[in-house]
């Protein structure tokens, strides 16, 4: 596995991490009535949309070279 291919899968497994627990994080929120928690898992969702994006990119690069 070339060093490209590592780096693209490092973002989407991050950032798929991230939309998880941000989706755990935006129920428990909602459930609970804590703002909060709620909007700090809204945040880590849309950082792990950016992360697989990071991710999906590096990997098209790679694919057009």
């Amino acid at each position: 596995m070339t060093d490209e291919n590592k780096e693209s899968l490092k973002h989407k497994a991050e950032g798929a991490k991230d939309k998880a627990v941000g989706a755990a994080k935006d129920a428990y929120g909602g459930a609970t009535d804590d703002l909060g928690k709620q909007a700090e898992g809204k945040a880590q969702k849309a950082e792990g949309h950016a992360h697989e994006a990071v991710g999906e990119a590096k990997e098209d690069d790679k694919n057009r070279r």
